[in-house]
């Protein structure tokens, strides 16, 4: 079964003003994504999703292209091969780095679906897996700067809707941070887990600031406080207080993860499966933290494609952290492009993968039609 098509589908949609969440990286004014589709000699037709890269069109141009032209005519199950190619022909040496990286994931993504079709399992069986429960956080683009009243109220919504840990948007100023995260502390109660987010805003004067605080309101990790390539900040934020540091969305094939685990400033992993190198790398990944006793927290992205193929990834590995549950008010890429939404979500907090052949979802064509790109930054 060899590798006949590959074609790249950029998707947008704006997102109202009263649906807007402001985060350390702006506010929220469309959502898009990109998705993958491949076409075998037999007709077969696997998805997967690549990160935008906050350009889709650009991820887009370079599988439709570049990535198209290197592996057409490759074997489809040949995955590991296929990741291979790319790699030596796009991010060892001249290539596009990151967006290559992208684009790559969701090729591999892809590959596993055509793969589970072949033998008409569930992923996380052919990866390996069982289906067990797995602890999911409220995330995705919700929970952001707001008065920390409303912050509170916003928070109890999700718990009552049975999650059992928050994340919420910090990358303010110190002082606004502290209050939005001592209120929901307050609301909530000490049962509940608190994980924040600075979405690469802070400096580390400021960590100084906010660690006390953190540390009083027992918060379960600080995520990406810096940007990934600062790694001496890392090293200093990882020695001024006792809240663990996450970091990996922003982190590319298990060469970055390597040395982000082996820095051991960092105690939560965080690969995006539409970013680092797709299922294949994240496996890879996931291997070498757990050597180091790490749990492998993903980031989730867009779409349903990305949310359940990270649960049954997390169902084959060992050391499985949170799921990152996509609570965004308005998310159709999670609720409609499917026939049925991203995951389920139980009475203790936890989420199954989905039974039935690849990542148990069908992709609606006709909903992806109805979506084309819109142009333009997602966060202003």
């Amino acid at each position: 079964m060899r590798i006949a098509d590959i074609r790249a589908v950029p998707i947008s949609f704006p997102v109202p003003a009263d649906k807007s969440v402001q985060l350390g990286i702006g506010r929220s004014v469309k959502r898009d994504a990109v998705l993958v589709r491949v076409e075998t000699d037999e007709g077969q037709i696997g998805w997967g999703e690549a990160h935008h890269g906050r350009c889709p069109g650009a991820v887009a141009k370079l599988i439709d292209t570049t990535i198209r032209e290197l592996v057409l005519g490759m074997h489809a199950h040949d995955v590991s091969g296929v990741w291979a190619r790319v790699y030596k022909m796009q991010l060892a040496s001249h290539g596009m780095g990151a967006g290559a990286a992208q684009a790559l994931s969701g090729l591999d993504m892809a590959l596993w679906d055509l793969r589970s079709q072949a033998t008409g399992w569930p992923l996380y069986r052919l990866l390996g897996g069982a289906s067990k429960p797995i602890k999911a956080y409220a995330g995705g683009i919700s929970l952001g700067w707001q008065d920390p009243s409303l912050l509170a109220e916003e928070a109890g919504r999700y718990i009552a809707a049975g999650y059992r840990a928050i994340k919420l948007r910090v990358g303010d100023t110190a002082a606004k941070d502290i209050a939005r995260v001592l209120a929901v502390r307050k609301a909530v109660g000490d049962e509940i887990d608190i994980l924040v987010d600075a979405n690469t805003a802070y400096t580390v004067d400021i960590v100084r600031k906010v660690m006390p605080a953190f540390e009083e309101a027992a918060v379960g990790w600080l995520e990406e406080p810096f940007p990934p390539q600062d790694r001496r900040a890392y090293e200093t934020a990882a020695k001024l207080g006792r809240v663990p540091l996450a970091a990996g969305e922003n982190h590319y094939t298990r060469y970055e993860f390597a040395t982000l685990i082996e820095d051991a400033n960092v105690q939560f992993v965080q690969p995006d499966l539409s970013k680092t190198g797709g299922v294949t790398e994240a496996l890879r990944i996931a291997a070498m933290a757990s050597a180091y006793k790490l749990t492998v927290n993903p980031h989730t992205s867009a779409t349903a494609i990305n949310m359940a193929t990270t649960i049954h990834f997390l169902c084959a590995v060992d050391n499985p952290g949170y799921f990152e549950g996509d609570v965004t008010s308005l998310n159709p890429f999670r609720d409609q492009l499917a026939d049925k939404g991203a995951y389920a979500l139980d009475k203790d907090g936890c989420v199954r993968p989905y039974e039935g052949v690849g990542i148990g979802l069908k992709v609606d064509t006709h909903f992806i039609a109805e979506h084309p790109l819109i142009e333009g930054p997602c966060y202003v």
